[in-house]
């Protein structure tokens, strides 16, 4: 059970994506017409919902939701929903959610797609680290194992190896510092060297000790999702519906969460862009990534550097993709997600500056 919103836990069968976003004063405006309520405790409004339900599908305005699912018999299903959507978030890791926050990338390996063998020793991670700090980065995510399309793991050693030094200086040095591990044994380590976050591409469905390392550390993680293993994930990824098949599966994730005894309040979903995702597959989840409030915990998006943004552009490589990466992370924004996880630190902050001037603010109350 989602026990930090009001309302029951989300269903499979059943969701709602927040449509018809606005910002600003007409946000501000419709609200207090009635016509609108807020996204996950703004600054964004939204005025149109998407019921999946039944075997059916309705864009509707609220009020002609509420109707639509009175006579479908889901009226309480809908009411619950609204509510999570709407709530504001709580603090991640302590991290005040008021505003859309940055994830800085650390990869401390010789094989990373957008950077690797950059910052593959202790000395040039950290520093790059700090960097990123400085630049804007309110979240510092160490890596230590690439899970590239067609990459191979490596062994727990080498990734404790490359990571636990990394971590323990940026947490010293003051950083809020997520670890990027599906290993329940590295995830120990790093949370003993000072890291707050765990960020697990499989959920904390790849290691079986993995639900109860991050519930008796009570750290907030971050669950991504992805379709197959690194190795052959990108072959033939299949789905009937991308957006309500992940937000399905999340569904399933936080039931497991919440029975390992994982508060809701310290969880954040990625969809996982590019992992298990064809270029369709990832457009729609950004295009609709809004459905994800629908679980009542936070969002967070990566985008940046993406290899569809090369295949959707000129064949860029990972590095001349910046331009790409901001107009995918602004889409997110403007979908209400809160939190962005980048490369490029400094010129995502300068965007988000602008994206916050022109969203503007509204109540946190909803």
């Amino acid at each position: 059970m989602i026990d930090n919103l009001d309302g029951p836990a989300p269903r499979r069968g059943f969701s709602v994506r927040p449509d018809g976003i606005v910002a600003g004063a007409a946000a501000q405006a419709l609200r207090r017409s009635g016509t609108a309520l807020v996204l996950a405790g703004g600054p964004l409004a939204f005025t149109l919902c998407e019921i999946v339900a039944k075997g059916e599908r309705a864009v509707l305005p609220l009020e002609g939701a509420r109707i639509w699912a009175q006579d479908h018999g889901c009226a309480a299903d809908l009411a619950a929903s609204l509510i999570r959507i709407s709530a504001p978030r709580k603090p991640f890791a302590r991290l005040s959610l008021d505003r859309p926050r940055l994830m800085g990338v650390v990869n401390v390996t010789p094989d990373s797609f957008s950077d690797g063998g950059d910052f593959s020793d202790a000395k040039t991670a950290i520093a790059h680290g700090l960097a990123l700090r400085d630049g804007g980065a309110d979240i510092l995510d160490i890596g230590g194992e690439s899970t590239r399309p067609r990459s191979d793991p490596v062994t727990v050693e080498e990734e404790l190896r490359r990571v636990i030094p990394v971590v323990r200086a940026l947490a010293q040095a003051g950083a809020l510092v997520s670890i990027d591990t599906r290993r329940a044994a590295v995830m120990r380590a790093a949370i003993a060297a000072g890291a707050r976050i765990v960020n697990d591409v499989t959920a904390l469905a790849g290691d079986p000790e993995s639900l109860a390392a991050v519930a008796e550390a009570r750290v907030d993680v971050v669950l991504m999702h992805m379709q197959g293993e690194p190795k052959h994930m990108q072959e033939n990824p299949i789905y009937a519906d991308a957006p309500r098949d992940i937000r399905d599966y999340f569904v399933d994730r936080l039931v497991a969460c919440a029975a390992a005894g994982i508060d809701p309040a310290r969880i954040a979903v990625d969809p996982g862009i590019g992992f298990g995702k064809n270029d369709r597959h990832n457009i729609e989840l950004i295009r609709d990534v809004a459905a994800l409030h629908d679980l009542g915990v936070a969002v967070l998006l990566g985008v940046s550097r993406k290899s569809f943004i090369g295949r959707l552009s000129r064949k860029e490589s990972a590095k001349q993709r910046v331009a790409g990466s901001l107009a995918a992370g602004l889409a997110g924004l403007d979908r209400g997600v809160q939190i962005l996880r980048v490369h490029d630190v400094a010129e995502t902050r300068q965007a988000l500056a602008i994206w916050q001037a022109l969203a503007g603010g509204v109540s946190s109350n909803p």
